[in-house]
């Protein structure tokens, strides 16, 4: 029948009992697919991980600043690495450190949650967040201020 119509006889499920097939025109459901896994593969979003250093005697409009260049990675969905540096007799004094770590997770909280403890690596403290889980990232483009023009 296919050959009759000119056309391809294609199983469709090979795994149904019995097997389904179907006749079509094989080029074009091979295109359409294609097509279709283009469309998928550009909606999807890669995690990325991105990183915000810190030192223990930040200032507190650098520390506005880095949290909302974070603030903008989490409503990205990207996880965030929050490093705090410290350097000669810094280390005398781990606790400022944990104690802006703590800040940091306390601010972001209703867009992140770490996903672990604040950790030391040498000369570092650091903490992974994850961005919460549920809730639209927001439109790019947009003004923000609500104005209508008229």
């Amino acid at each position: 029948m296919a050959q009759e119509r000119g056309l391809d006889l294609v199983e469709v499920s090979p795994t149904a009992r019995p097997p389904v097939c179907r006749i079509m025109d094989y080029g074009k459901f091979k295109y359409e697919q294609s097509k279709r896994d283009r469309i998928a593969r550009k909606k999807q979003h890669v995690v990325q991980l991105k990183e915000v250093k810190l030192r223990p005697k930040i200032e507190t409009h650098d520390y506005q600043t880095k949290l909302q260049h974070a603030r903008a990675f989490l409503e990205e969905k990207n996880k965030v690495k929050f490093t705090v540096t410290f350097r000669g007799r810094e280390m005398a004094h781990p606790e400022i450190g944990q104690r802006l770590l703590v800040k940091v997770l306390g601010d972001l909280a209703d867009l992140a949650s770490a996903e672990s403890h604040p950790r030391a690596e040498g000369r570092m403290l650091t903490v992974t967040l994850l961005p919460k889980p549920g809730g639209k990232p927001p439109v790019k483009g947009g003004t923000g201020t609500g104005a209508a023009a008229g």
